[in-house]
């Protein structure tokens, strides 16, 4: 499946709003998980429907609900008609091709983000829906994954910052890992093409073409991903009626500075990379001229030979050389001497 633009054939046709797997299904059954705490308990639970999770939002405690699985379009339906969620978003949560972006409404923010994934091949994304309502955030993710184990970790430790703040400071939590991750896959990659410089200059080969084109198509993946991130985070800092307070918002700012970052980052690297192709291409050039330029130069000195050679192969009775003593070895005297002074020539003018 491409990863640029997925098949949309299924969606072709049908009403806006149609809840329609976009993407490939990650697993066989969803998996609902809650986290529900404040500064002084700890809930954790596995619910078997999503209606349960109704008696655990109340208003002095947060809620995290966790869906594992976007596939199940019943239980989209019911995350719709329980959190109050449109159709047309619903319909964006199971598109896994959809661009990352921020959505507010008068009962929740939600974000469409993707959490990407490098294996030092190839990056892979997860589509990760962050929706903040009133005293709950819920995420939906394509696959069960060890993604947010760090907040949950820091959940559970009982004097942590996470435990002391409100729910739009867990959707920031979220936010966080998900772009540390970013900058954590932009350094991996960077330091593949730091370390291509060299390689370039020393082994001008197929294989370093390779590298490079792989670098390139996997930093143009990444700005797919993330700048849009970006400005989904620039929407929510200047959206005055969002359900994040003043002290998250002072968070986010850094949050933004990070993804500002790694966009330039990519940028820089990406400009990178079209120096080195440039410069390998260079590189090739002139090994092949250097080739052709050597060849030139034999094919210069043996031409002249060739045609005095030529000269005395012709079967002429009258040619007044033929009957010389020491004829054969004047012809490679001179075919000697005519070639040693196109070489000393050719060395003067610096072509060899």
């Amino acid at each position: 499946m491409a990863r640029f633009l997925k098949d949309r054939t299924v969606t072709k046709g049908q009403a806006p709003g149609s809840l329609i797997l976009v993407g490939s299904k990650k697993m066989e059954k969803p998996v609902i998980r809650i986290m529900d705490y404040n500064s002084g308990k700890l809930d954790e639970a596995e619910i078997q429907n999503i209606e349960e999770a109704n008696r655990y939002i109340s208003g002095d405690s947060v809620t995290w609900i966790n869906i594992y699985g976007i596939h199940d379009q019943d239980l989209i339906n019911k995350v719709g008609d329980i959190f109050n969620i449109k159709s047309l978003y619903l319909e964006d949560i199971m598109n896994t091709d959809q661009m990352p972006k921020y959505i507010t409404e008068d009962n929740y923010d939600a974000f469409i983000l993707k959490m990407l994934e490098y294996t030092g091949e190839k990056i892979s994304a997860e589509q990760i829906t962050i929706i903040l309502g009133k005293n709950y955030v819920l995420t939906l993710q394509e696959k069960v994954g060890d993604v947010f184990d760090p907040v949950r970790n820091r959940i559970r430790s009982h004097k942590s910052r996470i435990r002391l703040n409100n729910n739009d400071y867990l959707a920031y939590a979220l936010m966080d890992v998900i772009t540390d991750n970013y900058l954590h896959i932009i350094e991996k990659i960077g330091r593949n093409v730091e370390n291509l410089e060299a390689k370039i200059f020393s082994n001008a080969d197929n294989d370093i073409a390779t590298e490079i084109y792989r670098n390139k198509i996997e930093l143009s993946y990444l700005r797919k991903n993330i700048r849009p991130a970006k400005e989904a985070v620039l929407n929510m800092i200047r959206n005055q009626d969002s359900f994040f307070s003043q002290d998250t918002i002072n968070y986010m700012d850094d949050l933004k500075e990070a993804l500002i970052h790694a966009t330039e980052s990519i940028e820089l690297y990406s400009n990178l990379v079209s120096d080195q192709l440039n410069t390998h291409n260079s590189l090739v050039s002139n090994k092949m001229n250097q080739v052709m330029k050597v060849l030139t130069i034999f094919a210069s000195v043996f031409i002249p030979l060739t045609f005095i050679a030529g000269i005395y192969g012709m079967n002429f009775t009258n040619m007044p050389e033929l009957k010389l003593k020491y004829g054969y070895l004047l012809f490679w005297i001179l075919i000697i001497l005519v070639g040693g002074l196109l070489m000393i020539y050719f060395k003067r003018k610096k072509w060899l």
